[in-house]
């Protein structure tokens, strides 16, 4: 009967932590640059004060 690899089971638990978490960085960060761009036909608040 075989023997768990143990240390190849973290290794690869870890690796699919490492990949959700930098999956989750991006999709912050895609949604930070969707919300600082301005949607087309709005106007940003500090160019309708000056006019």
């Amino acid at each position: 009967m075989s023997r768990d690899n143990y240390s190849y089971k973290k290794y690869q638990k870890e690796l699919a932590r490492k990949k959700k978490a930098e999956e989750k960085k991006q999709r912050k960060l895609e949604k930070k640059a969707m919300e600082a761009t301005p949607e087309s036909g709005q106007v940003p608040n500090d160019q309708v004060a000056l006019e």
